[in-house]
């Protein structure tokens, strides 16, 4: 079938994506390591940070013992001394998760860095492409994953919990320090079963977006011989080829400002042509443009009598998310048709008034 998306991406196809920020990452998987970074962390600090917390402890309440020694100075210094403490005993568990952190994005999509990912992007902010986001199927797919990674891991914690309620009544009577030392060691196994089980839903995550990031990679046949065809030109020719192609598509599109209904404008930074003959399904965006471009397609519609409606939200809406040649789709159907409608009576009052 003519334009089905086949074959596999070309190196090229692949370092534009990455360019842009799209690589496949998981983050199931990055949480996952880094809560088995912060455990492992936890298992070998945790001594010494007990220790630094407890002096802390002891140094401030042997301090509030002496009401002729604490001041505001002492008071403040007492604070200080114990942000310290607390700092220094976090440090290495918070130095181990970020390190964690780092190594396991480095390894999902390696070091080179992605400009692209950082770049503003007016489609990001669109309310109506965010609403499509959170409702679409791709939305309930990753509620429904998020559902399943509860469950799994709440089915492993119940089954470590559960064979051991009958041995809580033993704790009863245990000294604080022993009683301390039996529950850190069960709530920690207990969390290391729940991150072993989370590592291995974070690794399945890391393959579905592997694959999935990979068919929408995949190009069809046409645009493989394009590619081929266009790059194994030199860098001047393919240059001049793409500027051409570039004027000429602007000059269709302003050709087609004249038989436009209604030009939607920004008013001053975005225009957008559209077109609707009452057959196809919904009207058309026959051409678009920001600055320079916009102007030019108000002046064009002056010139050959086609309204111009200032309207900003839905300028932008359609000028981030509907291509020239492309019909408008069905959230903005409803503001699209109250300005066809309002241009329509408009032209229908000035016909009254000549005839």
């Amino acid at each position: 079938m003519a334009g089905e998306r086949t074959e596999k991406a070309t190196p090229r196809r692949r370092d534009e994506a990455r360019k842009k920020g799209q690589v496949a990452r998981s983050a199931d998987l990055s949480g996952a390591v880094v809560l088995l970074a912060g455990l492992f962390a936890l298992g070998v600090a945790g001594p010494s940070m007990a220790d630094r917390m407890g002096q802390a402890m002891r140094t401030a309440l042997a301090l509030g013992a002496q009401p002729d020694v604490v001041s505001v100075d002492s008071i403040g210094q007492i604070f200080m001394e114990a942000g310290t403490q607390v700092a220094l005993a976090v440090a290495p568990i918070a130095l181990a998760c970020a390190v964690a952190a780092l190594v396991v994005s480095a390894g999902q999509v390696g070091l080179r860095p992605m400009p692209g990912a950082i770049k503003p992007d007016p489609k990001r902010i669109n309310p109506l492409q965010g609403a499509k986001n959170i409702f679409g199927p791709n939305a309930l797919f990753e509620t429904g994953k998020n559902l399943v990674k509860v469950g799994v891991v709440a089915t492993v914690v119940l089954a470590a919990l559960l064979p051991n309620i009958t041995q809580m009544a033993a704790l009863v009577g245990m000294s604080p320090i022993e009683l301390a030392s039996r529950l850190s060691h069960d709530v920690r196994g207990i969390a290391m079963r729940a991150a072993i089980a989370y590592l291995v839903i974070g690794i399945i995550d890391l393959a579905y977006q592997r694959w999935r990031h990979e068919k929408g990679l995949r190009m069809d046949k046409q645009e493989v011989k394009e590619e081929q065809k266009n790059y194994a030109l030199p860098a001047e020719v393919r240059g001049a080829i793409r500027r051409r192609q570039m004027a000429n598509a602007r000059a269709r599109m302003m050709a087609a400002v004249p038989e436009a209904d209604v030009v939607v404008t920004n008013p001053t930074h975005y225009s957008v042509a559209l077109k609707y003959d009452g057959v196809s399904p919904a009207p058309e965006v026959v051409a678009k443009g920001k600055d320079i471009i916009a102007l030019r397609i108000r002046e064009l519609a002056a010139e050959h009598g086609v309204p111009v409606v200032p309207d900003p939200p839905l300028a932008r809406s359609l000028h981030a998310s509907v291509e020239v040649g492309q019909q408008i789709p069905e959230e903005l159907f409803h503001a699209v048709a109250q300005v066809l409608a309002y241009v329509y009576r408009a032209a229908g009052r000035r016909k009254l008034a000549t005839a």
